[in-house]
């Protein structure tokens, strides 16, 4: 009796100490990951971004996946975190993939492009539409994953020291501005220059440029950039809902096990709705200040938005001939295009054009 009870005790144990053992043998150990950002801490909604998805990452693991963002500067500089992701010298980073079109031309349809989609229909297309599969294709070739991981909204135009109303005050303009919205302006006669976010203001400042476009009304105003020039143009036409991306290098991605991938990723996606909801919120509160200030707002001429948006088409097709990766992303999102104009000029246009003129005072 003694012995049959000493086996039942014996297997209880074992079965008890294989069970409650295990759970804590598949639990990943400590896991510490560093972040390069392409933002300044200043700029603290982008930033914070960066610092969200750090911050639940943390939380969604218990403590066990920690990740550490370095503003823009700190690692490197703003403009090279795909670098320092693809060669692994960070884990992860956090910046807008259209710095990048140098690379290869077909990133800047993660963060926007002229005459694009609104943030609405970025991650419709994003999420649903095929975008997203199709721009972590182009970036495989960088040994990079990349995720949406928040939007700022539409953007404005940009600022200008001296007004701009025809085509020809444009040519020769000095302007900071990325992405093929600098092609369009180039094509359309302007000088571009691409600098990083902490760079902008000293350099309209100093006259070493005569206009620059960085975001909205709250990260603009964060810049200092109304006092360096007054005219303050509208609408953003070149980022009309600009996504900004997480990179992750796939190496170190392959090695996360499948649960923090996924907590990764979900986010990623909280930062993405978190960040275009504050940016609502923000500028409709900045726009009015900077008024105050005497910032004078513009509206960009008929004659220079057809012809910045008959550049725009004329420069997909351009880069489309000469690029595989770029036709294919861009024959997916010009299908998709057509497919959510007609439909929201429907049910959004119609509502919009009505109820933004002629609300009850």
């Amino acid at each position: 009796m003694k012995r049959r009870n000493l086996i039942s005790y014996a297997t209880a144990a074992t079965t008890s100490a294989v069970a409650l053992p295990a759970l804590s043998q598949t639990e990943p150990q400590q896991i510490k990951w560093r972040m390069a950002t392409s933002w300044p801490k200043s700029l603290d909604t982008l930033f914070g971004g960066a610092q969200r998805i750090c911050d639940r990452v943390t939380v969604m693991t218990n403590g066990k996946f920690t990740i550490t963002p370095y503003q823009a500067g700190e690692i490197v500089g703003g403009l090279e975190v795909l670098d320092a992701v693809q060669q692994g010298t960070v884990q992860c980073g956090h910046t807008s993939s259209y710095y990048y079109k140098g690379k290869n031309p077909a990133l800047v349809f993660a963060t926007s492009v002229p005459f694009g989609f609104t943030a609405q229909q970025q991650n419709a297309w994003l999420y649903h539409g095929g975008g997203l599969e199709a721009i972590q294709k182009v970036y495989a070739d960088f040994n990079v994953i990349n995720f949406p991981a928040g939007n700022t909204g539409a953007q404005m135009g940009g600022w200008f020291r001296e007004e701009i109303n025809t085509l020809a005050d444009l040519n020769g303009l000095k302007m900071r501005i990325p992405g093929l919205g600098g092609d369009v302006m180039s094509k359309l006669g302007v000088n571009v220059q691409v600098l990083p976010g902490g760079e902008v203001y000293l350099a309209l400042e100093r006259g070493a440029i005569d206009a620059a476009e960085f975001s909205g009304p709250s990260d603009d105003e964060k810049l200092g950039l109304y006092k360096a020039a007054k005219y303050y143009y509208y609408p953003g036409w070149w980022e009309p809902g600009a996504t900004e991306d997480l990179l992750i290098n796939l190496d170190a991605w392959n090695k996360l096990p499948k649960e923090y991938q996924e907590i990764f990723q979900t986010a990623a996606y909280e930062t993405n709705l978190n960040m275009l909801a504050q940016y609502d919120v923000l500028n409709s509160e900045a726009l009015p200040r900077l008024i105050e200030k005497g910032v004078q707002l513009r509206p960009f001429s008929p004659e220079i938005m057809q012809a910045a948006q008959k550049a725009a088409f004329q420069i997909y097709e351009e880069n489309a001939s000469k690029n595989g990766s770029f036709k294919e992303v861009y024959q997916k999102w010009k299908k998709f295009r057509e497919q959510v104009f007609n439909w929201n000029k429907v049910n959004e246009l119609s509502f919009a054009q009505f109820s933004f003129n002629k609300y009850p005072k």
